[in-house]
């Protein structure tokens, strides 16, 4: 063996270096640092000593017995119970014992080993044996439930076997007894012949042959030509009953009965219980109880209600219809349907992996969201969007070096308020864009209340620092009002300051959001039925419905069955967020899917059905759901504001009939022009779609008497032509500031006018005169503004009005005038007033009209 180190003879032993010099010096090795090397000899010494120092004898040669000891670890990746792996230490331990075979005679060898490993590894071996006698007890266990599984399987067997016996002794005696009784009838042609054939049989006695001679001799015809089983039947038939007789395939008679069905009247009445969805038609109803439907109107009928049999009626009165008829109802919860397609759906699940984080994008109007993006993205989204605002939610997904994210772009514009709150409910990891320059507005206050509202963490962008006004201290400062904390001050939000236009900081933004994503360990289960969000769907003229979909878990493929909202549909195409064709796509990937019913409106979720009938099971009731509740409601409306209307009178309405190019936006103007409408002015959206204005829109627009809008939409040949010759006004908009505008100036129109009294002059009376043509004249001081002699007045005492009306005279001096200024003194003889006093105020006024706005 090869010289080594004393530091490396004490790492060997598992000793220190201080220890091991000191166990050398006790054996006479001395001078040794932790550098010096050990040779063989005094290697051996140092062990003897040690030897002799624990009481062992021997020689001082070699050791007669040594033990190993041995420990590994190594872990273990294993599925815990909530379906994430857990990694486990796993711990073995070895030991051996070697002896010096010339110190034990040979055929001892053996022995001692096996005895010395037997003393070693007892427990373990007791631990083996334990388990053994486990496992056993489980298989001894195990097999006399089979044991007795078998025998109670085997005499239900040969019970089932007897049955089945005595079954076929009984049929074929039933069988021989038939073919007795209508063998005399076949050989009626040659009854002598028959009844030697018998009697030739073994066993057959006189007083048998007798009384088959007198049977075959009654089968005979008798002289009115009925036979025998015209009078009796032995088998049971009627008198002129008709006997079937059914043979096997190899025509052997296997039943000789009358020919009657085998149906049994019940003899109590039957109670079954009925189940009842929310709403059911009279024909399904009917058909549940097994009935016929013109019972079931019958009884409606009697209850007082008039139905027909493909009427549709609500759960209440289906419940008592069916305890009327003696059943019991059972009405089905709400959302039965839909809960039972769900739960098929997560019986479907399979292993959670990471996915990508989702990613919003949302600040105030003009902070350059979407430039940012467009940065990220290399592409140009802003160019297509009208006056540089986003009109409806775009999703993208981009591959960084770090990762893939992807990215909803939201717009800023009050407007569209419900559009981010819904895209926070969808994402992972917020991005609020804050100018520098401009600092916090009021959508970005909405932004963090949304972010906040959905649980969803924030990443602040500071963007625009390359200008000179731009101030990073003054957002964070004013974020903080808004308990939005910067990571420098000892908060959670991560800051990064960032240019859309020279790309500064976008490399630090994208960090930022991959390790918040990190934090909050995002899974997903791609093996499982696509499930998601529908972030956008509009009308395309060529292509039909489509709809911009965000997969949140599994993976959604070309040709399956989507469920989303009130449509169905099979995915006949899908497309990336550049257009290009795609099969499928997994979590957290935006696609744009054609293949559907109708529109869905945005934030609808969307999930993948096995078959086409359920999902258009669903969609129906969700369908009829929905009718139901718009139509409760406005009939709810009708009810609570009749008498309102009437005590208010006329309401002027103000109808729309509006288009626009996605559901979106559609969605967001309905709202906003909705919330326009005030107690004297109502907006009346008559009828709101999506895609191009068609003579049908036109023709709605004409009936209602309705402003036909179209948002970033235009109407055709057919449609224009409507509305010139009818006169409709038909105006299209790209930027939803506009149409905002235009719809307050036309219901300003609408509103009443208001009429304002505003005070012109104002007289004390300093005296009283009599005149017999106008009674008393008050002479005054005009004190404040011109006296009118056109306009009326108010008498005031003590600041208080006695009395309201006209001036009947007006005069300077002796004559009359039109007007006396402030400063001058003039006579006012007041229009059938005659108890005017000294320092009473006569104000006069006049009424002007206000055009009011909204």
């Amino acid at each position: 063996m090869a010289e080594v180190t004393v530091k490396q003879l004490a790492d060997m032993v598992g000793v220190s270096v201080e220890r091991l010099q000191e166990q050398m010096l006790e054996a006479g090795i001395d001078g040794k640092n932790a550098a010096s090397s050990v040779s063989e000899a005094e290697r051996q010494s140092l062990l003897n000593h040690l030897k002799r120092s624990h009481g062992e004898s021997g020689d001082a040669g070699e050791p007669k017995k040594i033990t190993l000891k041995r420990k590994t670890t190594s872990q273990l990746k294993v599925a815990g119970a909530s379906g994430k792996k857990k990694t486990v230490n796993v711990e073995v331990r070895k030991k051996r014992t070697y002896i010096k075979r010339s110190e034990i005679e040979p055929d001892q060898v053996d022995d001692q080993v096996n005895e010395e490993a037997m003393v070693d590894v007892q427990q373990v071996e007791e631990q083996r044996q334990q388990q053994e006698a486990e496992q056993a007890r489980l298989a001894r266990e195990e097999a006399e439930a089979k044991a007795q599984a078998e025998a109670k399987a085997k005499a239900e067997a040969e019970a089932k076997a007897k049955e089945e016996a005595e079954a076929k002794a009984k049929a074929e005696a039933e069988l021989k007894k038939s073919e007795v009784s209508a063998a005399p009838k076949k050989a009626q042609p040659a009854a002598g012949a028959a009844d030697a054939d018998r009697s030739a049989k073994p066993g057959w006695t006189e007083e048998k042959k007798k009384e088959a001679g007198g049977r075959s001799g009654k089968t005979r015809k008798r002289e009115d030509g009925r036979s025998r089983f015209d009078d009796d039947d032995r088998s049971g038939n009627r008198r002129g009953g008709k006997l079937t007789r059914v043979r096997d395939k190899k025509g052997k008679l296997v039943s000789n009965k009358p020919n009657k069905h085998g149906f049994k009247e019940p003899t109590a009445p039957q109670v079954m219980d009925v189940s009842i969805p929310e709403s059911i038609t009279v024909a399904d109803l009917a058909k549940k109880m097994n009935i016929k439907a013109a019972e079931v109107i019958k009884v409606m009928f009697g209850m007082g209600a008039m139905a027909t049999i493909n009427q549709v009626i609500d759960q209440d009165t289906a419940v008592l219809v069916v305890e009327e008829m003696g059943h019991k109802p059972v009405p089905l919860q709400e959302n039965a349907v839909e809960e039972a397609l769900m739960e098929s759906i997560q019986a479907q699940q399979g292993e959670a992996e990471s996915r990508a984080p989702v990613v919003t994008v949302m600040g105030h109007v003009d902070h350059g969201k979407t430039s940012l993006l467009d940065y990220i993205r290399s592409t140009r989204v802003a160019s297509g969007e009208s006056g540089g605002i986003t009109q409806h939610i775009g999703a993208y997904h981009v591959e960084t070096e770090n990762g893939m994210v992807t990215f909803l772009d939201t717009p800023g514009h009050a407007a569209f308020t419900a559009m981010r709150a819904r895209g926070a409910s969808v994402t992972d990891i917020v991005i609020l864009v804050v100018a520098a320059d401009d600092g916090v507005m009021p959508q970005t206050e909405e932004a963090v209340q949304h972010a906040k509202a959905a649980g969803v963490p924030l990443v602040v962008a500071v963007n625009k620092i390359d200008k000179e006004q731009a101030d990073p201290d003054r957002v964070k400062n004013e974020l903080s009002a808004l308990n939005v904390i910067p990571e420098e001050w000892g908060g959670e939000n991560q800051f990064v300051n960032v240019s859309a236009k020279t790309g500064e900081g976008i490399d630090d933004l994208l960090d930022a959001v991959l390790l918040q994503a990190e934090i909050l360990e995002l899974t997903a289960v791609p093996n499982a039925p696509g499930q998601g969000v529908v972030v956008e769907s509009r009308l395309d003229k060529g292509r039909g419905p489509v709809a911009t979909v965000l997969v949140q878990n599994g993976t959604l493929r070309k040709g399956d069955i989507v469920l989303a909202g009130l449509h169905y549909g099979r995915i006949r195409a899908m497309l990336d967020e550049n257009g290009k064709p795609v099969d499928e796509a997994g979590p957290a990937i935006p696609v744009e899917i054609q293949g559907l019913d109708g529109t869905p409106d945005a934030g609808d979720e969307f999930t993948m059905v096995s078959n086409e009938k359920k999902a258009r099971e669903v969609a129906l009731f969700r369908q009829g759901k929905y009718r139901d509740v718009k139509l409760a409601r406005q009939q709810k409306s009708k009810l609570e504001n009749l008498f309102a209307n009437m005590q208010a009178g006329d309401v002027k309405t103000f109808n729309i009939v509006l288009k626009t190019d996605v559901r979106g936006s559609l969605e967001a103007l309905t709202h906003a022009l909705e919330d326009l409408s005030t107690d004297e002015v109502k907006v009346n959206i008559v009828s709101g779609g999506v895609g191009g204005i068609a003579e049908t829109d036109a023709n709605l627009a004409v009936t209602a008497s309705a402003l036909m809008i179209g948002f970033n939409v235009r109407a055709d040949a057919q449609a224009r032509q409507v509305l010139e010759r009818e006169g409709i006004e038909l105006r299209y908009y790209s930027v939803i500031y506009d149409i905002i505008d235009d719809v307050k100036q036309a219901m300003t129109g609408l509103l009443s006018p208001e009429y304002k009294e505003e005070i012109v002059g104002v007289a004390e009376v300093r005296d009283v005169f009599r005149s017999p043509k106008f009674g008393s004249v008050a002479g005054c001081m005009v004190i404040e503004g011109t006296v009118y002699r056109s306009k009326r007045i108010r008498v005031l005492r003590d600041n208080v009005v006695i009395y309201e009306g006209e001036l009947e005279s007006l005069r300077r001096f002796k004559d009359a005038v039109n007007e006396v200024r402030q400063g001058m003194e003039c006579g006012i003889g007041v229009k059938n007033y005659n108890d005017v006093k000294v320092g009473d105020q006569i104000e006069v006024y006049d009424t002007i009209e206000v055009q009011r706005t909204l």
